[in-house]
């Protein structure tokens, strides 16, 4: 499935863009076990040598590495490999919100300027109300005090815990990955819509135009499936709390990595070239704080 680019003008350099989502792993099936047989593609290695050509020729400048694994110990990995690759702009982790390190382990590791957020799998977890609970909002609360972002992986029917969330925690700096996972594929907009404006209200609140191809069709999505969704976010946060993401490599179940940032560049034609700078790149820089 093709998308036809948002090319800056004749004679212009092209507009600094951070993919503000995506991820790196060392493939190991046990430590991959969300990863389903339709996605086989992603069972391997993906690092940042794989991506840097990607990134080339969709004039993507910097990156966001996100956490796949509840391990501390990928959140190291992140860290180290941010270290090493100067694109690699920020490292969102994961910490064991349960664990009585938890206060030593972000203590020890919050300093590294790399370290600009942190992020559970709620939408992995079998209680919809798990962003309010007493372990999460602990855990939420070590974050804030750690001076890190938080990620909100969610799915529709977890945007009005995580809004309780948002209301528990109004100087957290808080960022929906995904666009809260809209479903797509049934083309249903309601009620994630009406929820999505209502998070939106809180002005603690960003939002990723990321993981939309994933959630379509993955042989058959069509732009113009896709875009309706992408609109919603726009006007609901504002370019300046919207931020792009790729979610590569999972994205390439359903499109290659420049036909999913041309998706979202796409999405931003009617903006001015201020707002379209802020949601390509000054966003992420001022959310995540990157240097």
């Amino acid at each position: 499935m093709s998308v036809a680019p948002c090319d800056a003008p004749e004679g212009q350099a092209p507009p600094e863009t951070i993919d503000a989502h995506q991820h790196f792993w060392r493939y190991h099936p046990a430590e991959y076990p969300w990863m389903s047989e339709e996605q086989a593609a992603l069972k391997r290695d993906h690092l940042p040598t794989d991506l840097a050509p990607l990134m080339r020729a969709a004039g993507v400048t910097g990156t966001v590495a996100v956490q796949a694994r509840r391990m501390l110990r990928e959140t190291e990995w992140l860290l180290e490999l941010a270290v090493a690759e100067p694109t690699v702009l920020g490292v969102v982790g994961w910490f064991d919100f349960s664990s009585p390190r938890l206060e030593h382990d972000l203590e020890r590791l919050a300093p590294e300027p790399r370290l600009v957020g942190a992020r559970e799998l709620i939408h992995d977890m079998p209680d919809l109300d798990y962003a309010v609970s007493p372990g999460h909002v602990r855990g939420v609360k070590a974050v804030q005090r750690a001076g890190l972002a938080y990620d909100l992986l969610l799915r529709p029917e977890h945007l009005r815990p995580a809004t309780a969330l948002v209301d528990l925690l109004p100087d957290q700096r808080f960022v929906i990955d995904h666009l809260a996972k809209p479903r797509v594929a049934d083309g249903a907009f309601e009620p994630w819509a009406s929820d999505l404006r209502a998070i939106a209200a809180r002005d603690n609140v960003y939002c990723k135009l990321s993981g939309l191809v994933t959630e379509a069709d993955w042989v058959d999505w069509r732009a113009d499936d896709l875009l309706p969704y992408l609109e919603v976010a726009l006007e609901a946060f504002g370019a300046e709390r919207v931020m792009l993401g790729s979610d590569w490599p999972v994205c390439t179940c359903a499109a290659d990595y420049s036909t999913t940032i041309d998706l979202a560049r796409r999405s931003l034609a009617g903006l001015s070239a201020a707002e379209r700078a802020a949601v390509l790149a000054g966003t992420a820089r001022r959310f995540y704080r990157l240097v």
